[in-house]
């Protein structure tokens, strides 16, 4: 077996187990060429993968590396979202799960096509590092009960090769490669419970509610069907999430919220949710409904902020940051007003059109390699409903300088629709199981 002769499977549609998994082991030791996975990538997401395809190439990518096993007094659990603009969640729901008696070993990713990364986010933080052995996330499971780190050369070093040419090659919206990459991680860190935040709408990799559906099905289905308890949220992403979108102004209204000196009710709602779901999968609560209940007491008194405060100092990061935030995170040089077109009020939103404003600032890769500038993006941004005009810009652009912001403010006003007020959207739209 070779990679030709797998590639050419896959684009005949006739490619079996054994080829798919001859294909991941390529991919971590080197045997397939960057060319090949490409390619790979391409006829997969062109072709698509059977139900056995997507699950032989998830146990595979899975078993490309080292698998974590836990001995710990609770519940081992994550969260995983498909990507998004000024999605922030993971920074709220770590340190909350925690609070609440279960462990968090957060394997997340970087930025990918024009949704923002957590571990980009993270690195916003001064001396903040994601990057850790086995030895030190066990040690920060003991001490902490939660991580957020990026995935070790020997965690799916298969899926760590092809998630990075799925970012330049075009090839990222595909189910089968999107299933594959987030669970072949999720299921090497041995969790007993996963909950899956699955993104609709304009800023969605997957924009249409079919799309969003049936990666959703996907995702849960390959998921049990492994022996992980999983369930997934169909959320909306025809706006940003939160009121900020680029890496250090997200951390930043993270940090708003979890102090309480600014609170995004949006960033709470899915919180919330998200870790209700998770908190029921693993039993730690009745249901849904009660798990959302005990997370938001941690965001309320202050628990899930202490506790992140802790996260951050044990990964590197400053030891006061959770009283001196402002003064650690990084501000562009240039903070300008985004002016409205014309007086109105705010009827839709491009926000794959912001993601991409985002990136173009340096907020994110255009190529493998690119570095990411912490400081630039997006704050203050209106909301569909919002009324705009001569006193109320549609946000405030930062950037390295006049013409980075320039472009960006072009940007953000093509991307945003004036007219009639929109109807209202529920951020949680289905549930899948």
């Amino acid at each position: 077996m070779d990679a030709r002769t797998v590639i050419a499977a896959v684009r005949d549609g006739r490619v079996g187990p054994d080829g798919l998994a001859w294909f991941a082991r390529g991919l971590a030791d080197g045997t397939v060429t960057d060319a090949q996975a490409g390619a790979f990538a391409m006829a997969v997401l062109l072709k698509g993968l059977s139900d056995e395809g997507r699950v032989a190439l998830t146990m595979a990518m899975r078993d490309s590396g080292d698998r974590l096993r836990w001995d710990l007094p609770g519940p081992v659990v994550d969260k995983h979202s498909t990507g998004g603009v000024g999605d922030s969640i993971s920074l709220l729901l770590a340190p909350a799960l925690a609070c609440c008696g279960v462990y968090v070993p957060m394997v997340s990713g970087r930025g990918l096509g024009h949704t923002g990364g957590t571990l980009d986010k993270l690195e916003s933080i001064p001396g903040f590092t994601v990057d850790t052995g086995e030895p030190r996330l066990r040690a920060l499971m003991r001490d902490v009960g939660c991580a957020i780190v990026s995935a070790s050369a020997r965690i799916a070093p298969a899926d760590k090769r092809l998630y990075a040419i799925r970012d330049v090659t075009g090839t990222v919206e595909s189910v089968d490669l999107i299933t594959a990459s987030i669970l072949s991680k999720k299921l090497a860190a041995g969790l007993g419970a996963l909950v899956l935040d699955v993104k609709v709408g304009s800023g969605a990799f997957l924009p249409s509610v079919e799309q969003a559906r049936a990666l959703a099905r996907a995702l849960v289905d390959t998921a049990n069907g492994a022996g992980c308890r999983t369930a997934a949220l169909i959320t909306d992403m025809d706006r940003p999430l939160a009121r900020t979108a680029g890496n250090g102004l997200e951390v930043g209204e993270v940090m708003d919220t979890l102090t309480r000196r600014a609170v995004t009710p949006r960033l709470v709602e899915l919180t919330c949710a998200l870790g209700g779901e998770v908190l029921a999968l693993c039993g730690k609560s009745a249901d849904a409904g009660q798990g959302a209940q005990a997370i938001r007491a941690t965001l309320d008194d202050g628990r899930a902020a202490e506790r992140f405060g802790r996260m951050v100092a044990a990964q590197g990061g400053p030891a006061d940051f959770l009283d001196r935030y402002r003064d650690h995170l990084p501000g562009a040089p240039v903070v300008r007003p985004v002016p409205a077109p014309a007086s109105g009020v705010v009827a839709a939103i491009d926000t794959r059109a912001v993601g991409e404003a985002v990136v173009h600032l340096g907020g994110g890769r255009l190529k493998g390699g690119d570095p990411v500038d912490p400081r630039v993006g997006f704050s203050a941004l209106a909301a569909p409903g919002d009324a705009v005009g001569a006193d109320a810009p549609l946000a405030m652009v930062h950037a390295a300088d006049q013409a980075g912001a320039d472009r960006a403010i072009a940007a953000l006003q093509a991307a945003c629709r004036l007219g009639d007020a929109p109807v209202s959207t529920p951020l949680v739209q289905e549930r899948v199981a």
